[in-house]
């Protein structure tokens, strides 16, 4: 068995601090939209109010918002084209 080799030299970046633009605030539409909805289902048990009728368009919302969440948890998260990398 060959020993291992442990001289290597790692280059470790020092992390970034968030700007107040950062696109991961972008993301905080959903628990906004979240906490309107609860008030809607809170208002529609407490008084009595019929959603029937928008039962089908709120599933389809509301799979339309999750599907939103993701492609805007991908491009949250996805590096900025502003970068540029020095150690290529």
């Amino acid at each position: 068995m060959e020993p291992l080799d442990s001289d290597l030299d790692y280059m470790v970046r020092p992390s970034r601090p968030a700007g107040s633009s950062s696109r991961t605030k972008a993301l905080l539409i959903f628990p906004i939209l979240g906490i309107i909805l609860v008030v809607v289902f809170a208002a529609a048990a407490i008084f009595q109010l019929d959603l029937s009728d928008l039962v089908d368009s709120l599933m389809g919302l509301l799979i339309l918002l999750f599907v939103l969440a993701l492609v805007m948890l991908f491009w949250a998260m996805a590096p900025r084209a502003k970068q540029t990398r020095s150690d290529i």
